[in-house]
């Protein structure tokens, strides 16, 4: 201990009160080794009495300050390394020895670390922990059995996360993540600058927490979306062409105005959060065989719930869906670290891929906990997308929808006659995205079909058509006509129809009639 750590010490046990000798804080303080005396002592002031009152001591001389962390700095020596903390422990025997055993320092005693890692391996604990922390702000959504398992011929349970206020699972990682800041951060606020789902979360849960929030968006962000955080209570900044632009000055903010930049990554406590599905899964399906989630560039869903499911029981096996066009995850998992090809790339349909949601976390839990990876079509997404939203009235986007796409695709048809939940982690496409998905998803479940036909121009043929729809019980959803750019005789017409049918069965008689009927028929299949 240097000269002016021993001065200080010597004058304030000169000027301290020997008559005021109560109890002090180094009961509870972590700096503090209390010896056995100090223990009797408390207990005879219980006995007698006098929890807060004048302490009884052997001998009648000033007890030393309790040393506090924030004066730690006035009694010992320090260093900051990596975040460590050293210490010496002090002990005072009598007056007359205080000063002497002061100036002795004690070789170094406890070492430990002032912050935990911002990322680590992902514990059984931590789930638990969110799980209980969280439970009063999220919804616990039903795990139903669905109208789907007679037709794959599997016993479907889907779990119906898309039930969550902002429409989407993220809702737990966010809450947890932003609770776990600490208080001064809370009241500076937070900053995001994404237009997904995930911004959706922070802003909802950072205004329900009374937690200063903006987002920042680029200037072609959906009207939808930007109405959507300004209702939850966000700030909402419309900057620059491209969501790039928006992330750097989103994080100039953030530097200039103390807020914390907060983005979807794999940090420990966002994927406990998302982790907590895995725990209301196992407990609402009971002899749970599989389990069916979402990947691709947002798989802390995946990761966490594998975490959870794993630890509960590990023969239940733990599927991965992701799209063909972007397999991050086994592109990953290949190479032996995480994939960057696909970052900074924002798709219409699956939102933005890759970057910090896929990280060192989430590729040591999916390397370790996961049982089978698989890659969908994009039209097996949309006949997905379409499945849900006729037999579950599930109007999910393709994210939510890519569970069940596998099933559809028969990538897992070792799961006939099992239980399987599949995960439905979100709802909130655009409304014209999700009219057209759905419209392109009748074209490929072959129940929207186009033709043509080539007619004479006299009165009556084109009404001869239509009777001949008419007894086929097929809607007509458009009818042109054209004569101008008919490459035929001169007095005939080019009719093209867009009709609708009940299935697949339905159209191919439909094929049939019009086949024998017209031998300039034009079927267009797509």
């Amino acid at each position: 201990m240097n000269f002016a750590a021993q001065f200080l010490y010597s004058k304030k046990l000169s000027n301290s009160d020997p008559t005021q000798d109560s109890e002090r804080e180094e009961d509870t303080d972590p700096f503090w080794s209390r010896g056995e005396d100090a223990t009797k002592k408390q207990d005879s002031n219980q006995q007698h009495g006098q929890k807060n009152g004048q302490a009884q001591s052997d001998y009648n001389a000033p007890r030393p300050l309790p040393i506090n962390p924030e004066r730690l700095k006035d009694f010992v020596e320090e260093e900051y390394l990596n975040g460590d903390l050293t210490t010496w422990e002090m002990k005072v025997a009598n007056p007359g020895d205080q000063l002497k055993e002061a100036i002795e320092s004690v070789t170094p005693k406890i070492i430990k670390k002032s912050v935990r890692p911002k990322n680590e391996f992902l514990r059984f604990e931590d789930i638990s922990a969110a799980a209980f922390k969280i439970q009063s702000g999220i919804q616990k959504t039903p795990c139903m059995f669905s109208r789907l398992s007679k037709q794959f011929g599997i016993d479907i349970y889907l779990k119906k996360e898309y039930l969550q206020y902002t429409g989407s699972v993220k809702e737990r990682g966010v809450l947890y993540l932003l609770t776990s800041l600490p208080q001064d951060q809370q009241r500076k606020g937070v900053i995001v600058a994404t237009d997904s789902n995930f911004a959706l979360a922070v802003a909802f849960h950072a205004s329900e927490l009374q937690i200063p929030v903006f987002v920042i968006m680029s200037a072609g962000t959906s009207l939808g979306r930007v109405r959507m955080c300004r209702d939850y209570g966000a700030m909402v900044i419309l900057f620059g062409p491209t969501a790039r632009d928006a992330q750097s000055h989103a994080r100039r903010l953030a530097q200039e105005n103390g807020y914390l930049y907060v983005e979807e990554e794999d940090s420990a406590d966002y994927l406990a959060g998302l982790g907590t599905v895995g725990l209301e899964i196992y407990e609402q399906v009971p002899n749970l065989d599989a389990v069916i989630f979402p990947a691709g560039g947002h798989c802390g869903l995946l990761a966490g719930s594998a975490a959870a499911l794993k630890h509960l029981n590990p023969k239940i096996r733990v599927i991965g869906v992701e799209s063909e066009k972007f397999p991050i995850v086994q592109q990953s998992l290949k190479a032996g670290h995480c994939s960057t090809e696909y970052d900074c790339i924002t798709h219409p349909l699956y939102g933005e891929l890759g970057g910090p949601s896929f990280g060192a976390n989430t590729l040591k839990l999916t390397k370790k906990l996961i049982d089978k990876m698989i890659s969908v079509r994009e039209e097996d997404v949309l006949l997905s997308m379409l499945r849900l939203l006729e037999c579950e009235r599930v109007t999910a986007d393709a994210e939510g929808a890519m569970g069940l796409a596998a099933l559809i695709a028969d990538k897992l048809l070792e799961l006939k006659g099992k239980r399987v939940a599949v995960v439905v982690c979100s709802g909130n496409l655009p409304l014209p995205l999700f009219r057209h998905c759905i419209d392109k998803a009748l074209v490929l479940d072959r129940r929207v079909c186009k033709f043509s036909v080539v007619l004479s121009d006299f009165p009556g043929e084109v009404t001869k058509l239509l009777e001949v729809l008419s007894r086929e019980e097929v809607r007509v959803l458009d009818i042109q006509k054209e004569n101008i750019f008919v490459n035929t005789d001169l007095f005939t017409i080019e009719v093209t129809c867009l009709v609708e049918t009940r299935d697949k069965t339905h159209t191919m008689q439909l094929k049939d009639t019009l086949t024998e009927k017209y031998s300039s028929l034009k079927w267009n299949d797509q």
